[in-house]
């Protein structure tokens, strides 16, 4: 064993972890909890480990609910690092007999979306600055018409996309009037689980239960933080079968939307913090980490109905902010397909081998399915298909992770010069400059290794490698 190693393990064994690595998985277990299952880290020796994090990770293994229920895998995917609220994003957790609202958190159905276009890139960025202009209306200052009947509204909250499809067929309203609605149809099927989850309109804020046309400020937004609209270049095709079948090929134009359930994700989620905490039986000790299961089975209806209304609200999110692009790009160059290729959740709790499988900042990998892993907007970002890696509970990493904290660089004294900052040649269009800074390609890990690592353990294989060309953040 290396000394640095030996001294990082001893390091958090001083922070109370039992941590063993074996050169690609870390184990960790908090000390003198022999009862909890050890989780899992796929971490490769040159990314840097949090101690923040394994703290964060071990006790998510450790919690127990009085009434029953258990925690039966803990891992964790290799971009993961300290979340805000108690849960390491890139945390996976399966448990039976109880769910964990925190293990979501506020953010539901954060999500990855792809479309491809045949547009040669050079007769798009001769257009750029007309392209520009126009998105900078649709996501920043309000000129996108989004507006939805109050019947279109509770189909989706109630059965997702196809219910809201069916609605607005009939009733087709706003930009959506514009739309190729078959389109949107066929691609129903390249949306995870169809983009319908059985939700329940009751769960939604009441500016979203009204009647008469709704028009929401949060849909096709883009929202804070990580979240993103990134305009790509298909630079170089792996598997050229599986990209063929998926309609990619090298030099297409592509689009990624990184977004999620914004106000209504938020709603959801601190309400059921809140009833999690109301639930907890009197006299029983809160676990340290504040984080609270549900155990009894009616809580664990609700809260599911209730997070799988706020998944919905995020696949029309997304859907929306892809085809205000969608829509531009026919603007600007004619009768352009533009397909969507897939679209994956992040933050969502589903069945799983009798149980539940809650992830937070991580991509469903199973067989056969793509999987999207954006870098920085300054570097590469692949689409993949899973492997339906039982070990990685059929998880795969949703970004390269933060090396840096917003706050690190932003704080007074931080090096802004373009290049420190990773942001030389870097395309962002945003109307706060801290956003630019914060978000910069040094905040993150380089994406190659935690691409290569899960590669390497059979998680999932490469089929594209998209370049940024520019990127959109709120």
């Amino acid at each position: 064993m290396q000394p640095n190693l030996n001294r990082l393990l001893r390091a958090l064994a001083r922070e109370g972890l039992d941590v063993t690595y074996d050169g690609r998985v870390y184990t960790v277990r908090l000390q003198g909890d022999a009862n909890a299952p050890p989780a899992e880290v796929l971490l490769p020796p040159d990314l840097p480990v949090e101690g923040k994090a394994f703290q964060q990770l071990a006790a998510l293994a450790a919690l127990k609910h009085p009434s029953g229920g258990e925690v039966k895998r803990v891992r964790a995917t290799p971009d993961f690092h300290p979340g805000d609220a108690g849960v390491a994003i890139g945390s996976v957790v399966h448990t039976e007999g109880l769910v964990v609202p925190g293990a979501v958190g506020t953010d539901i159905n954060c999500g990855m979306r792809l479309h491809v276009a045949d547009i040669p890139v050079e007769a798009f960025l001769a257009r750029r600055d007309a392209f520009v202009e126009r998105m900078k209306g649709h996501y920043f200052f309000g000129t996108r018409n989004v507006a939805l009947g109050s019947r279109a509204v509770e189909a989706l909250l109630r059965e997702g996309l196809p219910g809201w499809l069916l609605e607005t067929l009939e009733e087709p309203l706003g930009m959506v009037a514009k739309a190729d609605l078959e389109q949107l149809d066929r691609e129903s099927a390249r949306v995870y689980l169809g983009g319908a989850l059985e939700g329940d309109p009751a769960w939604a804020p009441t500016g979203l239960r009204r009647e008469g046309v709704v028009r929401d400020p949060g849909l096709a937004t883009i929202g804070g933080g990580n979240h993103f609209v990134e305009v790509q270049r298909v630079e170089a095709v792996m598997d050229r079968a599986r990209a063929w079948e998926w309609g990619v090929r090298e030099g297409q134009l592509a689009f990624m939307v990184h977004s999620g359930s914004r106000d209504m994700g938020r709603h959801v989620g601190l309400t059921w913090q809140e009833r999690a905490r109301a639930a907890w039986p009197v006299g029983a000790p809160i676990p340290e980490s504040g984080i609270l299961p549900l155990a009894d089975p009616e809580l664990v209806r609700e809260y599911l109905r209730a997070e799988a209304t706020a998944a919905n609200y995020a696949f029309l999110n997304r859907l929306l902010l892809a085809e205000l692009l969608r829509l531009t790009l026919r603007e600007l160059f004619g009768d352009v397909e533009a397909p969507l290729v897939y679209d994956v959740p992040h933050n969502i709790t589903l069945p799983w081998e009798g149980g539940w499988l809650a992830r937070k900042g991580a991509c469903p990998a199973e067989a056969e399915q793509p999987v999207i892993i954006p870098g920085s907007m300054g570097a590469a970002s692949y689409l993949m298909v899973g492997l339906g890696n039982a070990r990685a509970l059929a998880s795969a990493s949703h970004g390269a992770g933060r090396a840096r904290s917003r706050f690190s660089l932003s704080r007074g004294g931080a090096d802004h010069r373009e290049e420190a900052l990773g942001l030389t040649g870097v395309d962002c269009i945003t109307l706060r400059a801290e956003r630019r800074i914060e978000e910069a390609p040094a905040a993150y890990k380089p994406i190659g290794p935690v691409v290569a690592s899960q590669v390497e353990a059979g998680i999932v294989r490469e089929v594209a490698r998209m370049a940024p060309l520019m990127t959109f953040k709120a």
